[in-house]
């Protein structure tokens, strides 16, 4: 019984996001196609030079929240596909006239354009489809109360159904039955039907992927270079101002115990003391710059219990939900780990949120983690945002992610990081 109230459950889930997802397609994807085809015809104008950067990229959003959705509702993976932009883009007209240029040079624009046609109709059919079959079984059951008169006087057709008495009226409510078990089988394979076709959309060929990933992989090696730099400056800076500075002063006391030590016992004894104090303050030093390299926890009890270690010490109270069969490689559970922490270092700065919850799993080949909290929203990936730092690290490893984060919240953070498990 418990079995069939969980079906039954799911697919009324479904059968809601399936609404959701018709509601999108008629809304969004009609009025920002058509939108974007005026701003298109608008170009030799030179006023489609301002607007098409802006509707273009309020498509990309429109693309992006589906794919978000696809791999949080039926755990399907649509890669992103974007061309990055130059870093010395110029700012003005010229600058728009670039951008311009660029988005629709880029072959991702038109995919999006094609499949916002696709999803009006096609994908529109389908998620409506998944509706129905859960809504449509009421009206037979209404009909078989006998409230068919309240809408005629003569006979109602429900279906292939002439209802016009009580007897017909329970075959409308028989054939609900069946619609409804049809519904509950059917509606959550079609809501990741709408999304499996739009994955074939928006997705890009085999080569344009391999293409795509060259690139990436161009980029994110001088990144990884530039950040490896850093990270050793850093750890230099801190070593040189933090413990190696109270180890030489360390030294420096010790030296002058030695000369006290049978003339002044006492100033001596003050001095060991001192020294002992410094001690312990370049240990604990030394062993947070080294849990900021790699954690120890991580590398002994691995990434789930690395990550409710960071819950422990937020200000928010956050719950985290691991279901890990193994461990993935150190580099890879490092950067996990690491984008978790920046995540919800965010949430915890910014948000405003007073919960916080992690989802942290392997399925398909692929790590992949989340996290949500309830805050004010708005959170957006930009340059020298904590996100942008995630992006890039995720990136090292052909990782993908995407943030949801409407005005008022809630902001979703979904990252993916392709592996095995040990």
């Amino acid at each position: 019984m418990d079995t069939k109230r969980g079906r039954i459950g799911s697919a009324l889930l479904a059968a809601w996001r399936g609404l959701v997802l018709s509601f999108a397609a008629i809304v969004g994807s009609v009025t920002l196609f058509v939108l974007a085809l005026v701003s298109m015809t608008l170009i030799p104008l030179g006023i489609g030079l301002v607007t098409t950067p802006y509707i273009l990229e309020a498509v990309r959003k429109h693309a992006n929240q589906r794919r978000l959705l696809a791999i949080t509702w039926s755990d399907v993976r649509i890669p992103v596909p974007y061309r990055p932009f130059p870093k010395d883009l110029r700012g003005g007209f010229i600058g728009q006239v670039e951008r311009t240029t660029l988005m629709l040079k880029d072959p991702a624009t038109w995919r999006d354009m094609r499949w916002m046609l696709v999803d009006m109709t096609a994908g529109y059919v389908v998620s409506v489809l998944s509706v129905a079959l859960m809504v449509f079984p009421v009206e037979g059951f209404v009909l078989a109360a006998g409230l068919w008169r309240v809408f005629t006087d003569d006979r109602y057709w429900y279906a292939f159904i002439p209802v016009d008495s009580q007897g017909t009226g329970l075959l409308a409510a028989a054939l609900g039955v069946v619609v409804l078990t049809v519904g509950v089988v059917l509606s959550e394979r079609l809501l990741r039907a709408h999304f499996v076709l739009a994955r074939s959309v928006l997705a890009p060929t085999q080569e344009q992927e391999l293409a795509l990933r060259i690139d990436r992989l161009t980029e994110t090696r001088h990144e990884a270079v530039d950040t490896a730099a850093s990270e050793l400056r850093r750890i230099e800076r801190d070593l040189h101002d933090g413990a190696q500075a109270r180890l030489v002063a360390m030294g420096m006391n010790l030296g002058t115990i030695e000369a006290l030590v049978e003339k002044d016992p006492a100033q001596a004894k003050k001095l060991l003391s001192m020294a002992r104090e410094s001690s312990a303050e370049a240990l604990t030093e030394l062993r947070d710059l080294v849990r900021g390299i790699h954690p120890p926890v991580l590398a002994e009890r691995g990434l789930g219990d690395a990550v409710k270690a960071l819950a422990l010490r937020l200000p928010i109270p956050c719950e985290v939900d691991v279901e890990l069969d193994g461990r993935a490689g150190a580099p890879v559970e490092s950067a996990a780990y690491f984008a978790i922490s920046e995540a919800l270092t965010n949430a915890a700065k910014h948000s405003g949120a007073d919960r916080i919850w992690v989802d942290l799993h392997h399925s398909e080949g692929a790590l992949r983690f989340s996290v949500t909290d309830n805050g004010k929203g708005g959170a957006t990936v930009g340059a020298g945002s904590g996100l942008s730092g995630i992006e890039r690290r995720l990136g090292t490893f052909d990782g993908i992610m995407a943030v949801s984060s409407p005005a008022g919240g809630p902001t979703m953070v979904t990252m993916e990081i392709p592996c095995e498990l040990s």
